[in-house]
Parts: structure tokens; C-alpha cells; sequence
């Protein structure tokens, strides 16, 4: 056992150092850099033209769901979407803004969504590049993905494949493990439900819908997405509404310790780069902006352009980070509970128990705890199975579903802070050859944009 023991701290030990390599200030030049390069050469389109942006996605959903689109793909542009989104709100939003206030401070919310804001353009690029080099199976299927822009659009196959590597590890650890242990720990504390039972039964449900396919996950997530981010975000609008007159009080808090951590936070928290590093990242494990990820959903929309579906992932990030990011953060400074010792997903149910009268915050927050990581567990498989069908073809398919589903069970007995930096560490890796490849093809992204706007008649 001792040995054991000894092992799993040299492991840990490991992890933060390539983690504090990772997540250095090259990284986050790199990503701020990129963010802000298609921002300025994609001519500010987020800032410019959100209706022409809620137009092209959230309307347009409303309008027609492509069922008659002849153009390739598996799912209507709104199921990709929505399966997209499914991956991204999940405990990101909940566990993950709440880590990050309570490592770096509530100012984390600052630096959290100022990368959001600019990611929105770097998820642009990213999905709009998945579309343009996904590949057409003859049984009409697709697989799209960074690694097919990385190993087709830049000629650099070994990128593909790294990328893919990294990927299998990401999906399970960030999702069959965290959403799981979230969920798991969140039910405990609440109901003492064990872990081991809340692990069993989100198997059983998980491969009830992975089996389905590809399909079967996107029509679940068109339905459960909605659903849960407007439950979540009423919740969160209550706790303000009712707390009206603590909100500016609260706001002037996170932009004080975004710039002066020290003044309200003190200690190893009290230092400015910890703020942005964990804003940054925990913001970027939420929304995805700059991963490449959301590219391997997105590709089997039924579109007949790139950017009529890169125009998602703009909105995917304000959807995540500006609003349900938000409505957490401003909830835990408001219950004056993020300096408290609780963390995660615990902390988040207490700030809202403590916020809304009787007992509807923390059952909100449950259920969106519940239903963010269930929808996650069935989205974020699309990447590993993606990632493993890129390097090993289709015949690993069903090795994929079968590990997934066991994991999930192993998730919810594993140690959650372990977990989270081992996800920020796997994050980490995976940006730097995506943020390259974006960078190299950002020309192509350009006239793509260029091309699809002027065709909808919009100023460019």
C-alpha cells in the first residue's frame, strides 16, 4: 500500500510541474495573443454584429431545423450546436468557476471573461476550420476535428495525431471523472446518496444514449441543453434580483481583486498572475475557446458553408462564460462564502442555498449539477471517440463506449482536486499545437468569413 501511495504522489508531483511549465506566461500570451489576432482581423465581428450573430444561430434554430438540408453531415446545425454546448456548460460552470475564485480570487472573473470575450473569434476560427476540412464517409457519416485541419490544412499529420492522442485522455479525465465525481459528491452532500450507487446508475444512463450514436446524443442534447442553461440562468437572475442592492458592491469586489488580489485575498492567492491563471483556464476548460474540441461535434452539421456554423462557436462562448460563468461567480461574491474552505460544486450549492429562501437555490443548483454533467457524459464521449477513430479507425469504436462507461463508475470514487489539475495540465497541452495551427490557417479563416458575410449582405 505504501508503495502505492508513493507512487500516486510522484505522479501528483509530476503533473504540477509540467502543469506550472503548461501554464506559464508563454501560454497565456498565447492565448490572449490569438484571441485578440482574429478578433482584429476578423474585424471585431463579435463587438460589430451580435444581432447578425443571434440571427444566424438562435433564430435561425427557430426557424428551420435543416431537416431537408441536402448537404453532408449527421445532425442539424442546432443538434451540433446543442451538442456543443452540452459538452461545454457542464461542471466547468458550477465546480470549475468556483475553484477558480477560491485559488485566484473573485478578480478570476475579470480575466475569466476577458478571454472569453477574444476566444469568441479563436472558437470562430477553430470551428469554422473543423467544417472546412471534414471528411465525407461513403454511408454519408463525417469526422472533422483539429487534427484534420492540423494534418490536412497545414500538411502536418504527426500534429494530427498528437492532438488526437491528447484528446482521449482530456475527454475522459475532464468528463467521465470530473462531471461524474461532481455529481457523485454533490448528491452525497445533499442526500447522502454513496458515490459508488450515483457512479453505477449515470452508466447505465450514459450507454443508453452513447449506443444510439451520434444521432441519438445530438436529439438528447437539443432537448436537455436548453433546458438546463434556462433553468440555471433563472436561478441565477433571482439571486440578483433579490440581492438588487449588493450587486454593485459585488462587482466593484471582483474588479478590485482582479487588479489588486492582495487587498481582499492576501497570501499565494494575493498575486495577479495566479488571478489570471486560474480565470484563464478554468474559463477555457468551461468554454472550450481555443482547445479544438468543439470542431469534432460540430463538423456533422448538415451545412453548406464553413462559417454558417462557425458562427456557433462565437455564441457558444457568450452563452457559457459570459452569462452561466457569470451567474456563479457573482452568486458565490455575493454569499460572501468563496473564502469559506468549501470548494466545488459544494461551494457553488451553498452560496445558492444561502442567496434564494428556503431550500430552491440549492435544489437548482443540484439540478443543474445533475443535468450540466449528465449532458457532458454523453457529448464529451463524441471526442474521444472522434480522437480514437482518427488513430485507429472505426473498429475502436466500441472499445471507446465500453471504457467510457466503466470509468464513469471509477469517477465517482476518485479524488476530485487531483482530477482538475490533471485536466488543466491535458488542456494546456492541447492548445499550443491547436493555437499554432489556427495562427498558420488564419488566412483561410479570413476569406471564408469574408466570403460568407458579404454573401449575407453584411458589412464586413
Amino acid at each position: 500500500m505504501e508503495f502505492f501511495k508513493q507512487i500516486g504522489n510522484a505522479v501528483v508531483q509530476v503533473n504540477d510541474f509540467i502543469n506550472g511549465i503548461v501554464w506559464g506566461v508563454p501560454l497565456m500570451v498565447l492565448i490572449f495573443a490569438t484571441g485578440i489576432y482574429f478578433t482584429v482581423r476578423l474585424g471585431f465581428f463579435q463587438f460589430r454584429h451580435p444581432a447578425f450573430l443571434v440571427k444566424e444561430t438562435i433564430v435561425k434554430a427557430f426557424r428551420k431545423k435543416d431537416a431537408g438540408s441536402t448537404a453532408p453531415g449527421e445532425l442539424t446545425s442546432f443538434q451540433a450546436a446543442m451538442t456543443s454546448v452540452a459538452a461545454i456548460v457542464g461542471s466547468g460552470n458550477i465546480a470549475g468557476v468556483a475553484t477558480a475564485l477560491v485559488m485566484g480570487g473573485p478578480g478570476a472573473l475579470v480575466w475569466m471573461l476577458l478571454a472569453a470575450l477574444i476566444g469568441m473569434a479563436t472558437k470562430f476560427a477553430e470551428v469554422t476550420l473543423g467544417l472546412q476540412y471534414r471528411q465525407v464517409h461513403p454511408d454519408g457519416s463525417v469526422s472533422g476535428g483539429a487534427m484534420y485541419y492540423l494534418s490536412m490544412g497545414l500538411k502536418q499529420k504527426w500534429l494530427g495525431i498528437l492532438f488526437s492522442i491528447l484528446v482521449i485522455p482530456y475527454a475522459f479525465v475532464i468528463s467521465a471523472v470530473v462531471d461524474t465525481n461532481s455529481i457523485a459528491l454533490a448528491l452525497q452532500e445533499r442526500w447522502q446518496v454513496p458515490t459508488l450507487a450515483t457512479g453505477i446508475v449515470l452508466a447505465l444512463l450514459t450507454a443508453a444514449v452513447v449506443f444510439g450514436g451520434l444521432k441519438r446524443i445530438g436529439h438528447v442534447s437539443a432537448v436537455l441543453a436548453p433546458f438546463m442553461g434556462g433553468l440555471y440562468i433563472l436561478g441565477g437572475i433571482a439571486v440578483i434580483l433579490l440581492n438588487i442592492t449588493q450587486v454593485p458592491e459585488a462587482i466593484v469586489t471582483v474588479f478590485r481583486c482582479a487588479f489588486t488580489p492582495a487587498a481582499a485575498t492576501g497570501g499565494a492567492v494575493g498575486s495577479i498572475f495566479v488571478c489570471m491563471r486560474y480565470g484563464i483556464a478554468r474559463g477555457i476548460y468551461s468554454n472550450e475557446a481555443g482547445l479544438g474540441t468543439a470542431a469534432m461535434v460540430h463538423s456533422g452539421a448538415k451545412v453548406d458553408h464553413p462559417v454558417e456554423q462557425g458562427v456557433w462557436g462565437a455564441v457558444e462562448v457568450f452563452l457559457d462564460t459570459v452569462l452561466v460563468c457569470t451567474v456563479t461567480a457573482l452568486t458565490i461574491v455575493l454569499s460572501g462564502l468563496w473564502n469559506s474552505g468549501l470548494d466545488g460544486s459544494a461551494l457553488t450549492m451553498r452560496a445558492f442555498d444561502k442567496m434564494l429562501p428556503g431550500n430552491v437555490g440549492g435544489l437548482i443548483c443540484l439540478a443543474s449539477i445533475i443535468l450540466f454533467g449528465f449532458s457532458c457524459l454523453i457529448s464529451f464521449y463524441t471526442y474521444a471517440e472522434r480522437a480514437a477513430e482518427y488513430i485507429f479507425g472505426g473498429s475502436s469504436k466500441i472499445v471507446i463506449k465500453l471504457l467510457w462507461i466503466a470509468m464513469i463508475v471509477v469517477g465517482s470514487q476518485t479524488t476530485l482536486g487531483f482530477a482538475w489539475d490533471l485536466a488543466d495540465t491535458i488542456n494546456g497541452l492541447m492548445i499550443i499545437p491547436n493555437l499554432i495551427g489556427l495562427l498558420l490557417l488564419s488566412n483561410e479563416v479570413i476569406k471564408l468569413k469574408k466570403d460568407y458575410f458579404r454573401s449575407a449582405g453584411v458589412d464586413r
